[in-house]
């Protein structure tokens, strides 16, 4: 059973894991995750950068060879999951990683319904939950994200 924070608390706990320089434990993350807000879709409306906690995760470093900067929600139904940079700075749209774009729902996940990004050609949900007006935390859930029985987890920054 995961055990719940005060929002102000879990907020203090994820700015000081986004800090950790080495490995960070899935269960903290939990802990964190469970003492956020939940959002709406339309919040998620706009451009953010992005950053993953390093839990060991099979996919950590993965988006940072990639040149992963974030994710781009232009409507509900017009997602950038995969905005990278190409050799020469430039942002874009990774169709080929991302194996096409991306819808923003409602999705209960854990209990609680919030924001959640699905993927057009892959079986991967990212859910969100709000850490502050400009920041929030990701959860890469879905058959294509659990793996080895664990999540992926991340931010992004409002740009």
């Amino acid at each position: 059973m995961t055990s719940t924070l005060s929002r102000e608390a879990a907020r203090a706990k994820f700015f000081e894991l986004k800090e950790v320089d080495g490995l960070v434990d899935d269960a903290v993350l939990d802990t964190v995750w469970a003492g956020l807000a939940t959002l709406r879709p339309e919040e998620m409306l706009g451009r953010w950068k992005g950053g993953e906690f390093n839990t060991g995760h099979a996919i950590n470093g993965a988006l940072a060879k990639a040149k992963w900067f974030g994710k781009t929600f232009t409507s509900r139904s017009d997602v950038q999951p995969l905005v990278c940079r190409d050799e020469d700075g430039n942002l874009f749209s990774n169709v080929k990683l991302g194996k096409g774009e991306a819808s923003l729902w409602a999705i209960e996940f854990r209990g609680e319904v919030t924001a959640s990004m699905v993927y057009d050609g892959q079986p991967v949900i990212d859910h969100f939950k709000r850490v502050d007006d400009t920041t929030v935390m990701g959860i890469m859930n879905g058959k294509g994200g659990v793996i080895d029985g664990r999540h992926l987890y991340f931010y992004l920054e409002r740009v």
